[in-house]
C-alpha cells in the first residue's frame, strides 16, 4: 500500500552512507534522525547517494515484463505455450509488474524530495563559491531523478494521469495525494528536467587514452546531457518535432559524445564510453545487507534472463526480430565483412552483420564468439530456441554465467540512453514522423551513421546531398519518402538497433505511434519454421574435438509447399486478440495505490 512503503521510504531516506566506498557504491545505510542529519553538503550528498541507489531498482525498467509488452521478445522456454500475462497482454492493477514498479518510482521521487528539501535549508549556509557550485550540482542531480521519476510514471501509468509530489510529507493526511493529469505532470517533470539541463555539468569525467576515466568516482553521474535527451523525447513523444529537435541539438552539438564501437555498447568492455548518456552503474561488490535474489543489490540479474548458459533465458528473441537480424545486408565494401582464412587470404563476407553478432547468438554466426566458442559450440539452441540476446550477458568474459564470483550475479551496466537512440530521434524529427520530404536528406545522414557503425548498407542514393560516406561505403540506391523512411525506422532501425534497452523503449515507441494492435495482428500472421532442411541440422564441431549436431537451431520462413502446419511457429496470436489498448497501452493504477489512497479520485 501506497502509505505503507512512503513511510518506509521516509525512514530509509534520512540515512548517512559509509565513506569507504566510491560515490555510487556508498550503500550501507546507518539510520539517523533528521534533528541530526541535513545538516550540511556531506549529509545531503550521502542522501542523493540514496537517490542514485534507487535508480539501480531493478523494479524502475522491468526489463523483462515491458520488453515483453512489446514486440521483441517470446517469454523463454515451453513455446508455443506460455503463460506470461505480460506477453499476453492479459495483466491487471494487481499484478507485480505495476506495483512494484510504482512502488520503486514513488521511493526515488521521496528520496529526491528529501534532498531537495535539505538543500533549500541549508542553501545559506553555503558562502564560498566552492559550496555553491557543489550545491547546485546536487539539487541539479535531486532534480534530475525527480523529474525523470515522474516522466517514467507519466510514460507507464494510466495515459500519463499519476500523482505529484514536490515535497515531503509530514502527517498522514499529506501521503494520500489525487491524481493529477498528464499535461500538469508533464509540466511538473520538464520544469525539473530544465533546471538539471541548466545547472549541472555535461560530462563528470574525461576517458583516458588507456581507456580509464580520469574521476571513477563520478562515474555514472547524471548530467544536462542526459536532461536534454529526456526533454527531447517527451517532446517528440509529443509530436513536437521542432521543440524536441532543439534539445536533441544539444546533444548533437556536444562533442563529447560519439558513437563508440558497435561490440562496446552492452558489456563490461564498454560501460559509460563516449556514446553513453544514461546508465544505470552496476558492481559485483558484494554487500552483505542484500541477497543475490534483491532487486536493490549493488549488481543486477539481467544477465539471468537472456542466457542459456548459467541463467534462466527468461525472454529470447521473437521469430520475426530474429529473421529480421539475419536478413540485415552487410556493406561489402566495408572491410570490417571481410572473413580471411589461416594464410590471410580473404575467402568470404561475414554472414550476419555486425549489429546482429552483438546483438543476439546464432548458431550459424562462425564468424563471432558467444561464451568462449562460435555460439554453435557453446549453445544448446534447443526447444525451439533459435537465438538467445547477448546484449546484456556476460559472453565475452565466461564460459557460463555460473563461472562468476559470486554466482548469479553481474555488474554489467543496464544502458538507458545512448546516442544512437538519439540520433534515430533526431531522423524521425527531421521527417515529422513521416508526414515531411523536406528534411529527408538529414534524416538519411543521421540513420546511416547508425548504420555505418555496424557496416551495413545504408540508405538511400550516394550521389545524394548528405551522402557522407558515398566512396568508401554501399548504398542500396532505393528512393525514399518520408513515409518510407519512417516505416523503415519503426519496422527496422529502431528496433534493431535499440532492442531490449532503456526504458521500455519499443513498447512505447509502438504505443506512440499508435500501432500496436496493428503489429500484434500483423506478427500473428507471419509463420516461421525451425524444421532442418531435408532433414539436415547444423553440424558443428564441439569444444572436445567432436562433432556437434543442433537439431532445430536455425530459423527460416515457413514455406507451406515444403513445411508442415506442425513446424511452423507463429508468435502473438493471442496477444492480437487480448490487446485492449485502453486497457493495456499503459499500466493501470496499481491495486495497491487504489485500495490505500482515499483521495486518488477526489481533485
Amino acid at each position: 500500500m501506497m502509505k505503507k512503503y512512503i513511510l518506509g521510504t521516509l525512514c530509509i531516506a534520512s540515512l548517512i552512507f559509509g565513506a569507504c566506498e566510491d560515490f555510487l557504491m556508498e550503500v550501507n545505510p546507518n539510520a539517523m534522525s533528521s534533528e541530526v542529519y541535513w545538516k550540511n553538503l556531506e549529509d545531503c550528498n550521502s542522501g542523493l547517494t540514496a537517490v542514485y541507489h534507487t535508480f539501480k531498482d531493478q523494479n524502475i525498467f522491468q526489463f523483462v515484463e515491458d520488453n515483453n509488452r512489446a514486440d521483441l521478445t517470446y517469454p523463454g522456454y515451453g513455446r508455443p505455450s506460455t503463460s506470461n500475462v505480460y506477453w499476453l497482454q492479459t495483466f491487471t492493477d494487481a499484478s507485480d509488474a505495476p506495483n512494484k514498479k510504482w512502488t520503486a518510482l514513488y521511493t526515488g521521487i521521496f528520496r529526491a524530495n528529501q534532498v531537495i528539501k535539505a538543500l533549500n535549508n541549508i542553501e545559506s549556509t553555503c558562502t564560498t563559491e566552492g559550496d555553491k557550485e557543489e550545491w547546485k550540482q546536487q539539487m541539479g542531480q535531486a532534480r534530475f531523478f525527480r523529474g525523470l521519476f515522474h516522466y517514467y510514471l507519466h510514460s507507464s501509468f494510466n495515459n500519463g494521469n499519476v500523482l505529484i509530489f514536490d515535497f515531503v510529507p509530514t502527517d498522514e493526511k499529506e501521503f494520500f495525494q489525487p491524481l493529477s493529469s498528464s499535461d500538469e505532470v508533464k509540466a511538473f517533470f520538464r520544469e525539473d528536467l530544465e533546471y538539471a539541463l541548466n545547472n549541472l555539468k555535461d560530462c563528470w569525467y574525461e576517458i583516458k587514452t588507456d581507456g580509464t576515466l580520469d574521476h571513477p568516482e563520478d562515474a555514472g553521474r547524471v548530467t544536462s546531457i542526459a536532461a536534454a535527451t529526456v526533454l527531447g523525447t517527451s517532446y517528440l513523444y509529443d509530436k513536437d518535432y521542432e521543440k524536441a529537435c532543439e534539445y536533441f541539438r544539444i546533444v548533437l552539438n556536444n562533442n563529447r559524445y560519439k558513437l563508440a564501437d558497435v561490440s562496446e555498447n552492452f558489456t563490461t568492455k564498454g560501460e559509460l564510453n563516449c556514446e553513453s548518456i544514461l546508465e544505470v552503474v552496476y558492481t559485483m561488490n558484494y554487500n552483505t545487507e542484500y541477497d543475490t535474489w534483491s532487486d536493490v543489490a549493488l549488481h543486477n540479474m539481467l544477465h539471468m534472463s537472456v542466457s542459456p548458459l548459467g541463467g534462466w533465458r527468461t525472454i529470447i528473441p521473437s521469430a520475426w526480430l530474429t529473421m529480421a537480424y539475419k536478413e540485415e545486408r552487410i556493406d561489402t565494401k566495408d572491410s570490417r565483412n571481410f572473413v580471411f582464412n589461416g594464410k590471410g587470404e580473404m575467402v568470404g563476407f561475414r554472414k550476419y552483420s555486425l549489429r546482429a553478432s552483438n546483438s543476439i547468438a546464432l548458431v550459424d554466426d562462425e564468424e563471432s564468439t558467444y561464451y568462449g566458442y562460435r555460439p554453435g559450440v557453446s549453445a544448446p539452441f534447443n526447444n525451439k530456441e533459435y537465438a538467445y540476446f547477448k546484449k546484456y550477458s556476460n559472453w565475452d568474459i565466461y564460459e557460463n554465467e555460473n563461472d562468476a564470483s559470486p554466482q548469479q550475479r553481474s555488474g554489467i551496466n543496464y544502458r538507458v540512453i545512448r546516442l544512437a537512440d538519439v540520433y534515430l530521434m533526431y531522423a524521425e524529427c527531421m521527417i515529422k514522423g513521416g508526414t515531411d520530404d523536406t528534411g529527408l536528406s538529414e534524416a538519411l545522414k543521421y540513420i546511416n551513421r547508425v548504420r555505418r557503425r555496424s557496416a551495413i548498407e545504408l540508405l538511400g542514393q550516394s550521389t545524394d546531398l548528405g551522402a557522407e560516406y558515398a566512396r568508401e561505403a554501399t548504398y542500396n540506391e532505393e528512393i525514399y519518402t518520408a513515409q518510407s523512411l519512417m516505416e523503415h525506422l519503426m519496422y527496422i532501425e529502431r528496433p534493431l538497433e535499440l532492442s531490449i534497452e532503456g526504458h521500455a523503449i519499443r513498447q512505447i515507441d509502438l504505443r506512440r505511434w499508435g500501432i500496436t494492435k496493428q503489429r500484434f495482428q500483423y506478427l500473428s500472421q507471419q509463420k516461421f519454421t525451425n524444421a532442418d532442411p531435408q532433414g539436415t541440422p547444423y553440424t558443428t564441431i564441439g569444444k572436445d574435438g567432436k562433432e556437434v549436431k543442433r537439431w532445430g537451431a536455425r530459423l527460416y520462413r515457413f514455406n507451406s509447399t515444403i513445411h508442415t502446419e506442425a513446424q511452423k511457429i507463429v508468435d502473438y496470436e493471442q496477444a492480437a486478440g487480448n490487446y485492449n489498448e485502453k486497457m493495456h497501452a499503459y499500466y493501470p493504477i496499481p491495486n495497491g495505490e487504489t485500495m490505500a489512497n482515499p483521495n486518488l479520485y477526489n481533485k
